[in-house]
């Protein structure tokens, strides 16, 4: 990164902190550009073009903050349960989209120490298949359909907001509101609601952030596509646990 990129990263950033932009807010809902999610020859990604049961990636609302894309292949409801932030804020899970409500979004951002995604390797990952752990009440559980987090060994329920189920994760992952076209089956990221980490991701890991994905500001909006790719042909190797 030139000398002169790397000012420019570090101003926006400070400015972020100093003017309560959307990077400082936590678990209200923020509103968003859309960004119409794409694939790599421009086409619109639609409900029936993904793979049920498989992870896929993408950024939203900032050019460096990864999203987990997934099609769960069963029914979710809005607002099933309460959530919580860490701060004990609540708010509720908005469901999931298309056809039968199986499609659903979250921040790939670890809410424990902010594993996350990169091209060389992930700690994060989407298991369709059994896992076993260990849950809250310290009793060996197996479930299908959850997020782990190799690093500390946090799991996360999509089927349920992203509640968590297991490992010392402080609040469930912030959710990515999705907006469905039930004519077209298109799909687009609109918001982020839940106790998002995206300032302290930028405060932790901004500058290699820029540096992996080439560009000035690594807090800048995504604009109004995003890629999204499956989880394994973005990153290098995915960690099972």
């Amino acid at each position: 990164m030139k000398r002169r990129e790397f000012g420019q990263l570090c101003a926006s950033m400070a400015a972020a902190a100093s003017t309560g932009t959307p990077l400082a807010l936590a678990s209200e809902r923020t509103s968003y550009p859309a960004s119409i999610l794409h694939t790599d020859h421009n086409e619109q990604v639609t409900a029936s073009s993904l793979e049920p049961g498989t992870p896929y990636l993408f950024f939203y609302p900032y050019i460096s903050t990864p999203c987990f894309l997934i099609d769960l292949d069963i029914e979710t409801r809005a607002g099933s349960s309460n959530l919580q932030d860490q701060t004990g804020e609540a708010y509720k899970w908005l469901g999931g989209v298309g056809p039968k409500r199986s499609i659903v979004a979250y921040s790939a951002i670890c809410a424990h120490k902010m594993s996350h995604p990169a091209k060389e390797i992930s700690f994060i990952n989407y298991r369709h298949d059994p896992v076993t752990f260990y849950n809250k009440a310290g009793k060996t559980e197996q479930r299908q359909r959850v997020i782990s987090c190799c690093s500390e060994r946090s799991v996360y329920d999509p089927v349920d907001g992203a509640r968590v189920l297991a490992g010392p994760a402080p609040q469930p992952l912030a959710a990515i509101e999705l907006a469905y076209e039930s004519d077209t089956g298109a799909l687009s990221a609109t918001a982020s609601y839940g106790g998002d980490m995206y300032h302290r991701f930028f405060e932790k890991f901004g500058f290699r952030a820029a540096i992996e994905h080439k560009v000035g500001d690594p807090a800048a909006w995504v604009g109004d596509k995003t890629k999204i790719r499956k989880l394994s042909e973005y990153t290098g190797q995915i960690i099972k646990c």
